[in-house]
């Protein structure tokens, strides 16, 4: 019996649709860019990021998520119907199961809206995910078994850490404190240190290329443009990875804090499988470099990043509708 079963994972920064049998064939930013006057959508996903911070008065780039909670319901509805279009490809006679993650601390009443936007994006049935659960089976642990997992998934607008056993979830906390915070942090830093006023794509850039949660031996630059507080003029300066790691301090001292009280209130059998076993981490924030390493020595517990840690909370949405169909493969 042939069917289409789609996992998609709503992300704040980018949404990326599974589909079974042909892995995740879509990723693309959760960006909408819209026309006040018409109220028309001018375009959606890569296309609309490159507007971020640059279009005229009419015209807004906004994100329908905040937080991955939905913000804007219409939009991403739109959203979503655009992306599931895309990935389908042909206009399919049937209704696809389509199954969409959410973070682990959402309420119903998120819970349902997200439900609710899938149904009008076109799914004949919706299963909703956490967002652990699915980025476990997208890292390969198999979450059957009787034994513990810590699972730290680090996205655009949410963390979730948890402790798996037994295909559900035994602890977990979700803070709203992730990827989009570390470029916050750096826009903070620019501005208090060098007084230089730069867009969140410019600080975007930076974490991705000289980025580090951890003291590096060798140190990286980058030459940085924005706009200069005190002369209101562009200015080109300098930064160094060491920099970042100052920025950065606080908000990656937070998500190692509700690692730690995730682990305190962890049934001790389960703890003494994640010591064994170690952490593993999922989700586009992981790929912070050094963020291995700290976690490691603020825990003492061995930490290593997902094979693919951007795609396994899709893949793993995926696999989870195949997990309930009893692991059919056809």
């Amino acid at each position: 019996m042939q069917y289409t079963d789609i996992g998609i994972d709503l992300g704040t920064a980018s949404i990326l649709v599974y589909i079974r049998g042909k892995g995740v064939v879509l990723k693309e930013p959760s960006v909408v860019a819209f026309d006040r006057d018409t109220n028309k959508i001018k375009a959606i996903g890569e296309d609309a990021r490159l507007m971020l911070g640059r279009t005229p008065g009419n015209i807004v780039a906004v994100r329908p998520l905040r937080q991955g909670v939905i913000s804007d319901y219409k939009v991403t509805e739109q959203m979503m119907k655009h992306f599931i279009q895309k990935a389908l490809g042909r206009k399919t006679f049937r209704k696809p199961v389509i199954a969409v993650c959410v973070p682990s601390g959402v309420t119903e009443v998120e819970k349902k809206a997200v439900e609710d936007a899938t149904y009008q994006a076109g799914a004949r049935d919706v299963k909703i995910i956490e967002e652990p659960i699915a980025a476990a089976i997208g890292a390969g642990i198999d979450i059957a078994k009787p034994c513990g997992n810590m699972i730290v998934d680090i996205g655009g607008g949410t963390s979730d850490i948890a402790v798996i056993s037994l295909g559900g979830t035994v602890v977990s906390a979700s803070i709203k404190v992730a990827g989009d915070d570390f470029d916050e942090a750096i826009v903070r830093y620019m501005r208090k240190k060098h007084n230089l006023l730069i867009g969140e794509r410019t600080a975007e850039d930076i974490k991705i290329k000289i980025g580090s949660a951890f003291k590096r031996a060798e140190v990286d630059y980058m030459d940085v443009r924005g706009r200069n507080l005190v002369t209101g003029l562009p200015k080109t300066i300098r930064v160094s990875s060491e920099e970042t790691e100052e920025a950065l301090r606080e908000t990656t001292s937070q998500i190692i804090d509700t690692i730690h009280s995730v682990l305190e209130k962890t049934p001790p059998e389960l703890a003494a499988d994640i010591a064994d076993r170690g952490i593993v981490l999922t989700g586009g924030g992981s790929l912070l470099r050094g963020l291995e390493d700290l976690i490691e020595s603020r825990t003492g517990i061995n930490t290593m990043t997902a094979e693919d840690p951007m795609t396994a909370v899709a893949i793993g949405t995926g696999k989870y509708v195949e997990f309930l169909a009893g692991g059919r493969d056809d």
